[in-house]
């Protein structure tokens, strides 16, 4: 558990003998329907492999089960669901980990993917996990990757493959895995972790501010990628780059701790570039009254346009 992150938060569902009443056969949003009482689910007290049990029968095309309780979803966590099914009888089903992303009015968030994968029951009896992992940032091995925007979610599992089948269901486990993705979890911060996708085309600039204002001292690391920043973005923080930035002529890439040429060029992997945003902050931060070229020489095709890089000035003077 990584308690510098979710001490003191509930993340495990309830079990099954607390009632089927906090489990729902939809979304697990409040009023959909219930386990209690339903003519295909049962708590099973006494199996000799998870103790109290669901057992559950096949009827929808997607049998969904989902927790009622909302499990927070907090910037830069990740959290592995994980599941214990066995087929008891009829057809074999296969089993995949799932999850309905809320907003804090309790609506969903759109265009997200729901479910890890799915896993085929082949035997009778025999005991299988299935797990998925979900959070803010694309990682390698994250399943669901909800980026910011989610609160909480309602997690669970579907059952999808032919009608039919009966199968048992131990005790859903929800546990936070952030460390594994964390190199150095004290050290550093990644814009991953707040929602940057860095493919080019998606502003990452949310993610970057956000990465910034959890930084509190540490190390922004950006991975590598390309990430496009629609507008201003200051980093109050130290700076990694392994990938480049790019931006709009007239947006700002202020690199307060780290206000230098090298870390501009890192940033832009272009010196003309990088030399043009550079200057474009000097003339736009009060902070610095110099710019370090770190004995770079860099040749400039084309004027540089003082105006553009300042629109909202008509003068200037230091």
């Amino acid at each position: 558990m990584n308690k510098a992150i979710t001490d003191g938060l509930l993340l495990t569902p309830a079990a099954f003998a607390s009632g089927l009443d906090m489990y729902s056969s939809g979304d697990g949003t409040a009023g959909s329907d219930t386990y209690a009482n339903a003519i295909n689910a049962a708590f099973i007290p006494a199996d000799q492999d998870f103790g109290g049990a669901l057992e559950l029968i096949k009827t929808q095309a997607t049998q969904k089960l989902r927790y009622m309780g909302q499990t927070p979803l907090l910037p830069g966590c990740y959290l592995r669901i994980t599941a214990r099914v066995k087929a008891i009888s009829g057809n074999l089903p296969a089993v995949r980990i799932a999850g309905y992303p809320a907003l804090g009015d309790g609506s969903r968030v759109g265009g997200l993917v729901e479910y890890g994968p799915s896993v085929q029951l082949t035997s009778y009896g025999e005991e299988v996990e299935v797990s998925a992992i979900v959070g803010s940032g694309l990682r390698g091995g994250v399943d669901m990757v909800w980026g910011m925007r989610p609160v909480y979610g309602h997690f669970g599992l579907d059952l999808i493959g032919q009608n039919g089948g009966v199968v048992r269901i131990d005790d859903l486990e929800v546990e936070d895995v952030t460390g594994v993705f964390l190199r150095d979890m004290l050290a550093q911060v990644d814009v991953r972790d707040y929602g940057a996708v860095g493919d080019g085309v998606t502003d990452d600039r949310p993610a970057f501010v956000a990465a910034n204002a959890a930084a509190q001292g540490r190390t922004v690391l950006v991975p590598k990628g390309t990430y496009l920043l629609n507008g201003d973005v200051t980093f109050d923080a130290p700076t990694r780059f392994e990938g480049t930035v790019t931006m709009p002529v007239s947006a700002v890439l202020l690199l307060r701790q780290n206000f230098d040429l090298p870390h501009y060029i890192d940033a832009f992997d272009n010196e003309e570039i990088a030399f043009r945003k550079a200057f474009q902050a000097l003339l736009n931060n009060a902070d610095h009254e110099s710019l370090d070229l770190g004995g770079r020489k860099v040749s400039v095709t084309g004027p540089i346009d003082m105006q553009a890089a300042t629109p909202e000035r008509t003068s200037y003077s230091t």
